[in-house]
């Protein structure tokens, strides 16, 4: 079973948690707001997930990672070997806008990813339907895959968008791994 480590990096209080319990499909936390203290891992597997014969599925981690700069110095250590990173924030706060350039510097351009491993959250918080059309973000950020999710309107769509990242990085995952078997072999 192949396994895939996405880190879900973003500012304070921009509903990283509320999304990792989402897509996990995990009860744990809910209700009011808790900061998370460093990081919190959520496991859950995906069968069929895979788009290959290899293999049964897929075993997810996802780390819901503190948005606290206080923590920072774990930061590579969280980083080591993922696979994907998930940068959320909250597009009605103008400081999130900036924050998010710091963590795409420090989580995405500091490691070996590509932009296609990294997704962008704009997460609106429940009662804000917010203004989904005109989000201006800065380069390199505006060539970044940029998905919308507010789980009261259009919970599936997220879903959706979520499984399609998630698809993306198997298929990543996949290539290199068929490029090492065949420089093995040849």
């Amino acid at each position: 079973m192949l396994k895939v480590k996405v880190l879900l990096v973003g500012p304070c209080e921009s509903g990283k948690s509320v999304l990792a319990n989402f897509v996990s499909e995990s009860i744990e936390g809910i209700g009011s707001y808790v900061p998370t203290q460093g990081v919190r891992i959520l496991e859950y597997e995906k069968p069929n997930l895979n788009g290959s014969s290899k293999g049964a599925g897929c075993r997810f981690e996802l780390w819901d990672c503190s948005g606290d700069q206080k923590f920072e110095t774990c930061w590579p250590a969280l980083m080591k070997d993922s696979h994907g990173v998930v940068i959320i924030f909250n597009p009605e706060l103008p400081s999130h806008l900036k924050e998010i350039e710091m963590w795409y510097s420090c989580f995405v351009q500091q490691q070996p990813l590509l932009d296609s491993q990294c997704l962008l959250v704009a997460h609106h918080k429940p009662g804000h339907a917010g203004d989904t059309e005109n989000l201006s973000l800065a380069s390199p950020l505006n060539k970044l895959k940029l998905i919308h999710s507010n789980l009261e309107e259009d919970p599936e769509d997220v879903r959706m968008e979520f499984v399609k990242y998630f698809r993306s990085i198997i298929n990543l995952l996949n290539e290199s791994r068929d490029r090492e078997e065949m420089s093995i072999i040849s």
